[in-house]
């Protein structure tokens, strides 16, 4: 089974969410979540933590993120884990690939022109919302 990861990041006043802008396909040009594969088995949230550092500078010291949800897609044989996290400070961005921008939780995460992922954008922040709202 592959195994991947996203992670949504929020900035602290929780207004706004991290994506990256994909330079190649599929979703070329348009915005996903930062993540990518798992590279050791049973570590996800580890994992998630070393692909956050490596696609944007944010450390374990600045956010401290959960496992939220997983997809499994059978058919395709992927597993994908779902984390979210609001930082703790301002942080410096750093690049990997893809250009990183803040986007205003107030959008439209269901804009398949806009975003990637056939809809699972949306669904995903509107789930987090629901959680955040219960727990904050």
């Amino acid at each position: 089974m592959k195994k991947m990861n996203i992670i949504i990041v929020f900035d602290k006043e929780f207004k706004n969410t991290l994506m990256c802008k994909r330079t190649k396909d599929p979703y070329k040009g348009k915005y996903n979540f930062v993540g990518g594969k798992i590279e050791k088995e049973n570590d996800g949230l580890n994992e998630a933590y070393r692909e956050l550092f490596e696609e944007t500078n944010i450390t374990k010291n600045d956010i401290d993120i959960i496992h939220f949800m997983t997809f499994l897609y059978v058919k395709w044989n992927i597993e994908l884990e779902v984390y979210y996290g609001i930082l703790k400070n301002d942080v410096e961005l750093i690049e990997e690939v893809n250009k990183l921008e803040w986007i205003s939780l107030e959008d439209n995460f269901f804009d398949l022109d806009k975003y990637a992922g056939e809809g699972n954008i949306g669904h995903i922040m509107e789930e987090i919302k629901i959680d955040l709202r219960d727990n904050l």
